[in-house]
């Protein structure tokens, strides 16, 4: 799959360029001039991808300080940034495919993207995060403690939930789980699902290896699912009754307990409409990777942008930044740290 999306995507040109890189002879007086006074690297442009996990409006605005931050600490590790460019993808994929095709430089996407695109990135870092203060593998336990708040522990997983809205049908499976009966698959597949695309972990990834786990069946089993692109229209479309369960990372409600009541039209509180029916195993925490394919990312510039982003999440600016995708921090990553998203995706594409 990967090698194919490559092959489709020669051609594609790199958007970002290295000024100063190359023989001398391709050097402009200015860019040296330039170069000497500051003794930074000049980059003209850096391109930075975000994954539309939640609605990309608001991940553009979250994220517009990040530029600065960004820009400011790569200053003082002797990188002079003409532009960093901010970009939401229309899918989890196209995030991946522009870091393969080289017209995204750095993106912040989940583990099963980058080992879907790995010929294509490399990973530099691993997002910390605030544990949650229920982590069980029961669904009852969520209900019976809910609301789920955040905790000062740092984790470098989380887990997908599948929680069942205020549909008639929802309520249902929820009060079942919640009198200690199991559902069977004829009570799962009668209801309407939202899932996410093939590559989100949280949206599709684990929830399927839930159901391989339980029940023997892949999502590509359920009979009525609806893709979502963002977990924002996800929630919309519970909260409307159009889908009686979703897929989500957990816990996805505390990020739209007052949308539930403002723009989703509820009345009542997310949390007393809804209820986990499923909880999947730890997800390892999202990636901060590059492309292997900018001519910007030489080893020098991976180390300096590595200590740039571990530097930002350190401050408290930063981490209001990349609070959007629920990270408190970042710690170097390995690739070998993704092996267990390796299996999980083998595994999904050998279901298809």
């Amino acid at each position: 799959m990967k090698k194919f999306i490559s092959k489709m995507l020669v051609g594609v040109t790199a958007m970002s360029l290295l000024v100063g890189c190359g023989s001398d002879a391709t050097k402009t007086e200015t860019t040296q001039a330039t170069d000497a006074e500051s003794g930074n690297v000049k980059i003209d442009k850096l391109t930075i991808g975000f994954v539309p996990s939640r609605e990309p409006d608001e991940i553009v605005t979250a994220t517009e300080p990040l530029k600065e931050l960004l820009t400011n600490e790569l200053a003082g590790l002797g990188y002079d940034i003409g532009e960093v460019d901010i970009t939401v993808g229309t899918s989890f994929e196209a995030v991946g495919e522009g870091l393969s095709a080289g017209t995204i430089d750095v993106g912040l996407i989940p583990g099963g993207t980058y080992v879907l695109y790995d010929d294509g990135c490399d990973v530099l870092l691993t997002a910390t995060r605030d544990g949650l203060s229920i982590d069980s593998d029961s669904a009852k336990d969520w209900n019976d403690n809910k609301p789920t708040e955040a905790t000062s522990e740092q984790v470098t997983y989380y887990r997908a939930l599948i929680i069942a809205g205020p549909s008639e049908a929802g309520q249902a499976v929820a009060e079942k789980v919640n009198n200690g009966e199991e559902l069977t698959w004829e009570d799962l597949d009668g209801l309407n699902w939202s899932v996410m695309n093939s590559s989100s972990p949280a949206g599709y990834i684990y929830p399927s290896l839930w159901l391989q786990d339980n029940y023997g069946k892949h999502i590509t089993d359920l009979s009525h699912t609806a893709l979502s692109d963002n977990y924002g229209t996800a929630f919309s479309r519970l909260a409307s009754g159009q889908v009686d369960v979703l897929v989500t990372y957990a816990d996805a409600r505390r990020d739209n307990e007052d949308k539930w009541t403002s723009e989703y039209g509820r009345s009542a509180s997310i949390w007393d409409e809804t209820n986990v029916i499923g909880v999947t195993d730890g997800i390892y925490n999202d990636t901060i990777s590059v492309s292997k394919s900018s001519p910007i990312m030489d080893d020098a510039f991976k180390a300096a942008l590595s200590q740039a982003f571990i530097n930002i999440g350190n401050t408290d600016a930063g981490k209001e930044v990349i609070a959007i995708y629920s990270h408190n921090g970042y710690v170097e990553a390995n690739s070998e740290d993704y092996d267990s998203e390796r299996k999980a995706q083998e595994l999904i594409m050998s279901l298809q």
